[in-house]
């Protein structure tokens, strides 16, 4: 197993799986520490790197093209601070991230994970219920119901209506923008979406949207409630059961190469483990976890 404990968050690697745990500190983003915990399956991972820089580095997890609901709700439009999928490395633990990107390398190519776009969802998105937004109002999801909620900043026809809450089957697309600039940002709700629909006022005037400022942080957990929705749309919703309900594939023949790669990875970590980098103990682990392979 190989894991890496930072304050902006743990890592951890089993073989099968990266758990991510995010930091609690001030520094870290609201979005990541509402979506809290997640574990991405190796059949979910792209690739992974370290960006190492002057103080440290950055660890990146580099998901397939459709795997997860939070990167597709959010269309490319998360920041650094706010994706859940990197981790701010301090210079001494700088080895303990190049193990573990190698350990990660290392099982892709054995199981040999395909680096495409994959067919459907492969996590299950943040957990229900959860809510967020700001701007002029709230929403929330509990799995069944979309509730919005308003504030007083919220424009007079989304008040005088008040809270609005429809059934995700119902529901044909959502779509979540991030404040730019001096442009405001939403989280619009489509319940209409066939030909010759009307099209949607903006954002301050739609009771099914959020119009977010960008005055705050938090306002990214919009997104959260996004890709919450997503997931339960009928058409993912099914796509999702296909991948859960399919059956395991059948173990593709390790390449010859894999026993030249795994004797590099134990003298790499003799390596790291005689500079000082790795410990005792983290070496052992690491050495035992190897061999299991072999």
């Amino acid at each position: 197993m190989a894991e890496i404990i930072q304050r902006d968050g743990t890592w951890t690697f089993d073989g099968e799986a990266v758990r991510i745990v995010p930091g609690r500190g001030k520094s870290v983003h609201p979005l990541r520490q509402e979506l809290g915990e997640c574990v991405v399956p190796i059949r979910a991972l792209a690739g992974i790197t370290f960006e190492p820089d002057r103080r440290g580095g950055r660890l990146r997890l580099r998901l397939r093209d459709g795997a997860c609901p939070v990167l597709r709700a959010a269309d490319g439009r998360l920041g650094d601070a706010a994706d859940p999928y990197r981790l701010a490395v301090e210079k001494d633990r700088s080895g303990v991230a190049e193990y573990l990107v190698g350990e990660v390398r290392s099982a892709l190519l054995i199981e040999q994970v395909p680096s495409g776009a994959s067919d459907g969802f492969l996590l299950p998105g943040p957990s229900v219920p959860v809510a967020g937004g700001g701007g002029d109002g709230t929403a929330s999801f509990d799995g069944e119901i979309v509730r919005l909620t308003w504030n007083w900043k919220a424009k007079g026809v989304k008040t005088s209506g008040g809270p609005v809450a429809f059934p995700v089957s119902e529901v044909t697309g959502v779509h979540w923008l991030p404040a730019i600039g001096l442009e405001n940002g939403h989280l619009r709700f489509v319940r209409d979406g066939g030909p010759g629909a009307t099209p949607a006022p903006a954002a301050a005037f739609d009771p099914y949207s959020l119009d977010l400022w960008g005055l705050s942080k938090k306002e990214y957990t919009a997104v959260l409630v996004a890709a919450a929705v997503l997931v339960r749309l009928p058409e993912a919703a099914q796509a999702v059961a296909a991948v859960e309900s399919a059956a395991e594939p059948a173990p593709i023949p390790a390449p010859a190469d894999d026993h030249d790669v795994l004797l590099r990875r134990l003298r790499e970590l003799g390596e790291l483990h005689r500079a000082g980098v790795l410990t005792d103990d983290e070496f052992t682990a690491a050495k035992q976890a190897v061999l299991k392979r072999l």
